[in-house]
């Protein structure tokens, strides 16, 4: 039997990590987490309860409230991957909303939130045979993971990609707002004091913007059947 690993993927917002970690995992047969839905899914409480919202941050009334969350994964076999569910609600369409983008670097930056959120991650790939993706996979949750990847691409062509997949679902939405979405993401996320978005020294980074989703499975199925032999 073939050995087990961890794949660790992280990089810049709406760069498709989820979708190449969703697709990897599925081929080779591994379990997948999203670590951005867990961040969602607290922004989204954090906002249900007033603590947050475009002008106004009560953070230290969501570290309070933090008890009171509970998060899981739900596979749904009729859309063939698991679905983000805050206190036993399926909230999976409701994370994905430009709303939730806008507020969810702001909690991703709290160490409370990261120090729960990342316990659980940890948790979830003691048995290896898992591809995680998110912000800081390698460089805190899974430091000595078999394989990382970092996958970046230019703020256009990320913005277009998100603006056209917001399209595609019906949201009215303009290309302005959304660049400035993933350009203000960036900033957080690589600011932040507790768990940059940075690069590990041994993660092997993708840039592509001009790489076909195929192409870019191609070669991160290769170097995945690499490690694990």
């Amino acid at each position: 039997m073939k050995k087990k690993i961890i794949i660790a993927i992280d990089g810049h917002s709406s760069t498709g990590k989820s979708t190449m970690a969703k697709q990897l995992a599925k081929e080779l047969g591994y379990v997948y987490v999203d670590t951005g839905a867990m961040y969602r899914a607290v922004a989204l409480f954090a906002m249900k309860h007033g603590f947050i919202k475009s002008d106004f941050f009560d953070k230290q009334a969501l570290i309070n409230a933090l008890d009171q969350l509970s998060l899981s994964f739900i596979f749904n076999e009729t859309r063939g991957f698991a679905e983000m569910y805050l206190n036993n609600e399926n909230v999976e369409d409701q994370i994905r909303t430009l709303e939730v983008s806008a507020q969810v670097s702001v909690v991703a930056a709290v160490s409370e939130v990261r120090r729960l959120l990342v316990a659980q991650q940890q948790k979830m790939g003691e048995e290896k045979g898992i591809v995680m993706d998110g912000r800081d996979i390698g460089t805190v949750v899974f430091p000595n993971a078999e394989l990382k990847l970092f996958v970046t691409a230019s703020a256009e062509i990320r913005a277009k990609r998100r603006y056209d997949e917001l399209l595609a679902k019906g949201e009215i939405v303009s290309y302005d707002e959304i660049f400035q979405n993933v350009v203000e993401r960036d900033r957080i996320d690589s600011s932040r004091s507790d768990s940059p978005l940075v690069k590990a020294a041994d993660a092997i980074e993708i840039d592509n913007s001009n790489l076909s989703r195929e192409q870019q499975f191609e070669l991160i199925l290769k170097l995945a059947h690499e490690r694990i032999g």
